[in-house]
């Protein structure tokens, strides 16, 4: 396998030109477990021939210097969503002996603070961010300037150059507003997250804006609410329906939006009206009729920062970045139902 030399030589380098898994080669570096002498003997002629510096991974994974852990911080844990993000990461890091700490911010800055300062305090080997909505993450630049590795999910950091991985938003939400307005449909509510400023909830409206505005369909913004849980999911249906003039159709923003649509037209007794969700849902198959979203993958995502993360570690020291995976529609019967 060749090597662009143009770029930093990865441990991820050394293991393909030896043909060993990073974890040995990690081990070798590290002296940390059993390797044959023929095998350390090739990991560090690599080494040599490909110029690879350890320095952060070698440094970091020592007994007395970093602990072998990294840091993630979310918004809620009991959100499916992100506890299948963190189940991605762990599986790719666990692979490099490196164990994943969890904490939850409940979305308020003061506690995703509270929690990163813990985080540096045990001096994890990296740190990951899923951000509440207005914080400021300058705070953080001695850390991303000494090398710790600082991944943002879902949502990018505020302030703060910083390597970020995310969905396409807006381009899923054109997709589900389109699908909708290619089945008839010409009033379309959008229900979103809260608060009105994150990140997520202002890409998926844009998106929902663009799709009308392809189709030469007005903006109503009496079509539009916010919702932060299932409950408030469910009154605002409510709401929408009886408006003078009801929307055919919704198009659900997150999990938590579609949850409370779903459990408000089923007590209304409306499986007639249409329904596109960002966001899958466990069982949204079994539902009558199934329920269309525009699917993430979370553990993708998680995977992702994951292997950021390690890159960093490794020695990789190019320019933050921004991973942006794509989404797919998955049509299950609701998003196909017709204007009634």
């Amino acid at each position: 396998m060749a090597h662009d030399a143009r770029r930093r030589p990865t441990l991820a380098d050394v293991a393909a030109r030896v043909g060993v898994s990073a974890k040995t080669v990690s081990r070798v570096l590290n002296e940390d477990g059993p390797s044959s002498a023929a095998t350390r003997e090739k990991v560090l002629k690599a080494v040599a021939e490909l110029g690879f510096q350890p320095n952060l991974m070698a440094r970091n994974m020592r007994v007395g210097n970093r602990d072998s852990t990294i840091g993630l911080i979310v918004p809620e844990i009991g959100n499916p969503f992100f506890g299948t993000v963190a189940g991605g990461i762990e599986e790719a890091v666990r692979e490099r002996g490196l164990t994943l700490l969890l904490g939850s911010s409940d979305e308020t800055v003061a506690q995703e603070h509270a929690l990163v300062s813990t985080f540096l305090a045990r001096r994890v080997s990296g740190l990951m961010v899923v951000p509440a909505s207005g914080g400021d993450h300058r705070y953080l630049r001695r850390e991303r300037a000494d090398g710790l590795p600082l991944i943002f999910l879902d949502r990018p950091a505020s302030g703060l150059a910083a390597d970020c991985v995310v969905s396409a938003n807006a381009e899923g939400a054109q997709l589900g507003t389109g699908h909708l307005i290619a089945h008839g449909h010409r009033r379309i509510a959008f229900i979103g997250d809260r608060p009105a400023g994150l990140y997520t909830r202002k890409q998926r409206l844009r998106g929902y804006r663009e799709a009308l505005a392809a189709a030469g369909l007005p903006y109503d913004r009496a079509l539009v609410v916010d919702a932060h849980d299932p409950m408030a999911a469910d009154t605002a249906v409510r709401r929408l329906l009886a408006l003078p003039d009801p929307p055919t159709a919704l198009f659900t923003a997150n999990n938590f939006a579609s949850q409370g649509a779903v459990s408000a037209l089923s007590e209304a007794g409306r499986r007639d009206l249409a329904v596109v969700g960002f966001d899958d849902l466990p069982l949204a198959g079994a539902l009558r009729p199934g329920l269309t979203v525009v699917a993430q993958d979370p553990a993708a995502i998680g995977r992702a920062a994951a292997e950021v993360a390690l890159a960093r570690l490794d020695g990789d020291r190019s320019g933050a970045r921004t991973t942006t995976l794509p989404v797919k529609l998955i049509e299950r019967g609701s998003g196909e139902l017709p204007p009634i």
